[in-house]
Order: structure tokens, then C-alpha cells, then sequence
């Protein structure tokens, strides 16, 4: 057990004392958790092969998945990639800070245990106020991966990590609920055109929007077992909780049907159920015997609360959990690729 310094941050008023404080943990090779406009994120020196390590302890976390790198200034990519062609220019300009991630070749400043062996590093500057402010004064870039046991949903909201993460790592600044809720979207510029290999809140569309093309990598919303993690979060089971999670892909009537159904045949396996759904369909469960979870009223909304959700409902001690789908395009897909993953690709028809 790692004895952890705990302390809150508001991010209307940030005391720089204490930013001082876990930068200063940081630079020592230490590993502190902090809040990003996506997830809260568990971070060391990404220079340091031995503070690299221990996030992969931390979390219990498979040594060929890469960290991501987070920097404070866009200039600062400069120092750690071998090059940064007119497309990744395009997209830093757009894009940064904020929640996208770009693929480059590394420079060998970057150790192998950072890159999860590969010869590229993924990177990107956050919008976050904390977090960046954190990575200044700590004077390094910082590899942060999600604050979460390998495998689980990703934390959105300080209670996750002090509950999940206290005596695993060195530090934590719990700050608020994060803004997007899903991981930044990575994208490959290697290639003939650019390809998203994890999906986020800055959508394929965005990113074609700005370079005339882009693609989804295969594996986003379909199980590829075989697959060369080129990014973080492409290779292993992510994002499940201890229930069982099955999508429940329909609509309307025939969706409430099924739920109900499904709700009376975990009944009778002893199986208590839980629901994620959006506002439109809440009281249509009225006197059902369901543990039900808002994803909102919008896609949006969905996003944010989607690990949520997840953590809320294993709290609540459920067996199983069904969650509505969604169309797999704009943040949907996001939504779609974290879904399939944490319900093993089960869906219902």
C-alpha cells in the first residue's frame, strides 16, 4: 500500500500552493491523479522510465499498452516527436487544448516503457486549467493514462479515484466532475489519411472536416482480438464494470418491451437489473423492478454521464446492466466504441 497525500482543488480558484505541491511529487518521479476536461487521469514523468512504471502497477495495466502523453503548450510536442507534418499542424491549431490525441514518432527522449515499446508516442494538450498548470510547474511532460484499475470505466467524478485509487498512488487532486466524460479521440496521421483509432468528443467529422478526410480504424466498433495496440485503449477489455453489460439495440415500444422482458428473466436467475437509458424512456419503467441510470436527454449529455452510469449502477450492486444503443456517427460513435467494449461486444437485437 502507497500511503496517498489527498487534497481538493477548486478550479474557480486554483491555489497554486497546491499545484506547487503535487508538481513538486511529479518531478520526483512520483505518480499523482489529476482532473482533465475528459477523465481524470493517473499521472507521472513521462521521461522517467521508473515513474512510467509505476502507472502501469498502479493500475495493473498490460506493459504493450502506451501512455499518453499530456503536455502544457503546443510548442512543447516539438521536443519529444521527430517531426509534425502540415496535417498534425492543422489539427494542433484547431483542436488544442482540448480533447484530441495525435500519434507521432517519437524522439528517443521518449523511454520504450512510456510508448508501450512502440516507436511512437501520443500526445496532446489539455484544456484543463489544473492539469496544465500542473504539468508547467512540475517542468515535464506527464504520461497519464485514466485514473482507473486497468479494465474498469474510466472516473469521471473525484469520489471514483479516492475510492478506487487511495494507497495506490502518491497523490491525489480531486477537483470536479470532468466536462467531456469519454477519453480523447486519437488520431494517426502515419498513413495515406488520417485515421481515428480511439473515438472522442472531437468527432470523425470534425477532423474531416479540417483535413478534407478521415477514417474510423476498423476495430473501433468492431472486436478484433488480433489487434497491435497503436494507441492506448485499442487492445484489451476496457471499460467494464463487475456487472454484466449487454446493449439492447432498439427503439421505442419494442425497446421498453425488451427491458421488461429481460428484467423478469434476470428476476428469475436471482439476478437483480440495471438500466441505463435516456430521459425520453425514464418513466416508462415506472413499477418495474429496475435500477435505472439517465444518460440525459442528448447525445452530448450521454457522453459525459456514460461511466458514470456504469460505476453507479455496480455501486448499487446490480447483476446486469442494459443500456439503450446509439447511431454510430458525430459522438455516438464514442459512445458506441466504449459500450461495445465494456458489454464484450454483446448486443441485443
Amino acid at each position: 500500500m502507497v500511503e496517498t497525500r489527498i487534497k481538493r482543488i477548486d478550479p474557480k480558484d486554483i491555489d497554486q500552493d497546491i499545484i506547487e505541491e503535487f508538481a513538486k511529487m511529479l518531478a520526483e518521479g512520483k505518480t499523482v491523479i489529476f482532473p482533465t476536461e475528459t477523465v481524470y487521469g493517473l499521472g507521472a514523468n513521462a521521461l522517467d522510465e521508473k515513474a512510467a512504471q509505476k502507472i502501469y502497477e498502479a493500475k495493473g495495466r498490460p506493459s504493450d499498452n502506451p501512455l499518453l502523453v499530456h503536455v502544457c503548450d503546443k510548442e512543447d510536442v516539438y521536443d519529444l516527436v521527430e517531426y509534425v507534418d502540415d496535417k498534425a499542424k492543422i489539427l494542433i491549431d484547431k483542436f488544442w487544448p482540448g480533447p484530441l490525441t495525435i500519434v507521432f514518432k517519437k524522439k528517443p527522449i521518449i523511454p520504450d516503457r512510456t510508448s508501450g515499446g512502440l516507436d511512437t508516442v501520443a500526445i496532446r494538450m489539455p484544456s484543463d486549467e489544473i492539469a496544465r498548470r500542473l504539468i508547467r510547474s512540475a517542468g515535464v511532460p506527464i504520461a497519464a493514462p485514466s485514473a482507473n484499475i486497468s479494465g474498469r470505466p474510466s472516473p469521471t467524478r473525484p469520489d471514483h479515484i479516492i475510492r478506487d485509487m487511495t494507497g495506490r498512488v502518491d497523490g491525489i487532486l480531486a477537483g470536479d466532475p470532468c466536462t467531456y466524460g469519454v477519453e480523447s479521440t486519437i488520431v494517426d496521421l502515419s498513413g495515406d489519411y488520417p485515421v481515428v483509432l480511439r473515438p472522442g468528443s472531437v468527432t470523425l467529422e470534425m477532423i474531416a472536416g479540417v483535413l478534407g478526410d478521415a477514417r474510423l480504424d476498423p476495430s473501433i466498433l468492431n472486436k478484433d482480438d488480433n489487434i497491435k495496440a497503436k494507441a492506448p485503449g485499442m487492445k484489451y477489455t476496457h471499460y467494464s464494470p463487475r456487472a454484466e453489460v449487454y446493449i439492447v439495440d432498439l427503439k421505442g415500444d419494442e425497446f421498453v418491451d425488451k427491458i421488461k422482458e429481460l428484467v423478469g428473466k434476470n428476476a428469475d436467475m436471482g439476478k437483480k437489473t440495471g438500466l441505463m437509458c435516456m430521459d425520453v424512456d425514464m418513466d416508462r419503467f415506472d413499477g418495474v423492478d429496475i435500477e435505472i441510470f439517465s444518460l440525459g436527454q442528448t447525445e452530448e449529455i450521454a457522453a459525459k454521464r456514460l461511466f458514470d452510469g456504469l460505476i453507479d449502477l455496480d455501486k448499487r450492486g446490480v447483476d446486469v446492466i442494459h443500456s439503450v444503443a446509439f447511431e454510430e456517427k458525430n459522438v455516438g460513435v464514442a459512445i458506441m466504441n466504449r459500450l461495445k467494449k465494456s458489454a464484450g461486444y454483446r448486443i441485443i437485437k
